[in-house]
């Protein structure tokens, strides 16, 4: 199972400053993504996360500079998320530096734009949802009634789809949840939050999971990256 840290992008800056060592009074505190990104992949990180909040909020790229910077400063693929909702988005991410895009579940609802962003990332787009059956339900669908959980799969693995990152609002993942999409085989199942120490870890890496996304917990250092790393391999 791959660990994925996050760095989440306000503003061209992290809105959490990085600094594990705060409570020993070690290091210095930084909100430079690209400072971040760095320290991370010393640590041993294969893959970034980036969060465009801004572009999350207006529906469309709102941080690629911090991207490109990001993709300057080091040498891994680095996954963005947020404002990513039309094929050319797709294209200026990747122009950007990007090396994946996860769009948003309101993409089910485009089946065009959905085509279009299949076409330009192929197996390096996914879609990110939470499964939990509530907000599933709550969701401002655009169709008559709110799929399962298990026709939406459907749907977006007919339409190309090859990962999903699952959200849970902060709870602990649903491992039987889990299980379920994890023994289809063709979708790769990559949960972001929802652990907080490394037991949560190893009960990802036991059920199958792809990769596990990791925001504050290792930017504060409540869990250590390079262990977090081990325990997931």
């Amino acid at each position: 199972m791959e660990i994925v840290p996050a760095i989440d992008v306000t503003d061209g800056r992290s809105r959490l400053v990085y600094w594990p060592g705060a409570s020993a009074g070690v290091g210095a505190p930084t909100d430079r993504p690209d400072r971040i990104a760095a320290a991370l992949v010393e640590q041993g990180a294969r893959m970034i996360h980036l969060v465009d909040f801004d572009g999350a909020r207006r529906a469309a790229p709102g941080n690629l500079a911090a991207v490109g910077a990001v993709a300057a400063r080091v040498a891994v693929p680095l996954q963005v998320a947020g404002g990513l909702e039309e094929p050319d988005h797709v294209r200026l991410a990747f122009a950007a530096g990007a090396t994946r895009v996860v769009l948003s579940l309101a993409i089910a609802d485009r089946p065009d734009a959905l085509r279009g962003c299949v076409e330009v990332a192929g197996d390096w787009l996914a879609v990110g949802l939470d499964p939990r059956p509530d907000r599933l339900a709550a969701f401002r669908w655009q169709r008559p009634k709110a799929p399962s959980l298990g026709a939406l799969v459907e749907e977006l693995a007919a339409a190309g789809v090859r990962r999903l990152v699952l959200s849970h609002g902060g709870a602990a993942p649903d491992l039987a949840l889990l299980d379920t999409l994890v023994r289809r085989g063709d979708i790769d199942v990559i949960v972001a939050g929802g652990v907080t120490d490394l037991d949560g870890v190893r009960r990802l890496r036991d059920a199958g999971v792809h990769a596990l996304i990791l925001g504050e917990p290792v930017l504060s250092g409540q869990i250590d990256l390079t262990r977090a790393l081990e325990t997931a391999a």
